[in-house]
């Protein structure tokens, strides 16, 4: 069974593949051979060292694919199609993990979709049912939009009925969020100031909510673009990390709410299978939709980080075992 390890912290060249065996699963354990592995930021802000880890280690937060074996005291049986959030370790032919952080896969959506859409769809869902629970009649402005958490994002809070700004790089990733839902969409590049575009077209009054993942970058024009008493909603360093603010900021810029929610705080053994359903439902649906714009062979997930960290890909990147 073949792993791919990060020996130490850096760049994509830390990566090697190594040959392992994996003990049998224990109670409320299940082993899965993998059909498609999801890449994610969260991936990169560890092997860079942001997220420490230990080296070496096995990187990976989700994946699909079919339960191989199973211990005692748990739902799944061997043969089930299933989606995970592991933690750590995906990045491998076949994983252990504890049941608890396992779904069932409906055969309605397609394995490299789950793959690509678990953690990504759990954290769209995290943010527009739970953190900040969207509703007809809120505006909603989105960083990142074309990526694989910000496409599922606008997607999911177009069905929700919100009003949408999204931030995009480029035309291209303009074109993808606007087709996604998006009802106003602004290219960074070609934009000097963010928050005054958002102003225009909310009138002057600003957003309910940003949802921010690109972090350093971007968070000081999301809080100038909230509405009195909006919620800063930051959940991703792609930039690198927020610095520092003080809390009586936030009360100058209008009684802001800031939150900075982590997914594995959320997706916990007891709400994970609705999380999960909810997901699934609207995939199945065709409501939500991720969008697959690469697959590598689990030996090239350097490649995969390479064309991740360059910010060019519309929608998830998934490796094939």
């Amino acid at each position: 069974m073949k792993q791919i390890v990060l020996t130490e912290t850096g760049g994509p060249e830390s990566f090697s593949v190594r040959a392992a065996d994996l003990a049998p699963p224990g109670p409320h354990e299940i082993r899965i051979r993998n059909s498609a592995i999801g890449v994610n930021f969260i991936d990169i802000y560890q092997r860079r060292g942001l997220y420490p880890v230990a080296t070496p280690c096995v990187l990976g937060q989700e994946g699909a694919g079919t339960v191989i074996a199973a211990g005692a005291d748990q739902p799944f049986k061997t043969g089930d199609r299933v989606a995970y959030l592991s933690g750590g370790g995906a990045y491998a032919e076949e994983i252990v993990l504890d049941a608890g952080r396992a779904a069932p896969a409906p055969i309605s959506v397609g394995v490299d979709e789950a793959a690509a859409g678990f953690l990504k769809g759990l954290t769209a869902e995290m943010l527009v049912r739970q953190v900040f629970p969207l509703t007809q009649g809120r505006t909603a402005l989105v960083t990142a939009a074309a990526g694989g958490v910000g496409t599922l994002l606008v997607q999911w809070a177009r069905h929700l009925g919100a009003t949408i700004i999204a931030i995009v790089g480029g035309p291209e990733k303009a074109q993808a969020a606007a087709a996604n839902g998006a009802d106003h969409t602004i290219d960074r590049y070609a934009t000097p100031d963010i928050a005054s575009a958002v102003r225009t077209l909310t009138n002057g009054r600003g957003v309910d909510v940003v949802y921010d993942s690109v972090g350093a970058a971007t968070f000081q024009s999301s809080l100038d673009s909230l509405a009195i008493r909006g919620m800063m909603v930051t959940y991703g360093n792609a930039s690198g990390p927020v610095p520092p603010i003080a809390p009586l900021e936030l009360s100058r810029r209008g009684s802001l709410s800031l939150i900075r929610p982590s997914l594995f705080h959320y997706s916990t053994p007891d709400r994970l299978p609705e999380m999960a359903a909810a997901l699934f439902d609207l995939m199945g649906k065709g409501v939500l939709k991720p969008a697959v714009a690469a697959r590598f062979p689990l030996e090239k997930a350097a490649n995969a980080h390479r064309l991740l960290e360059a910010g060019k890909t519309i929608g998830s990147i998934v490796l094939k075992p």
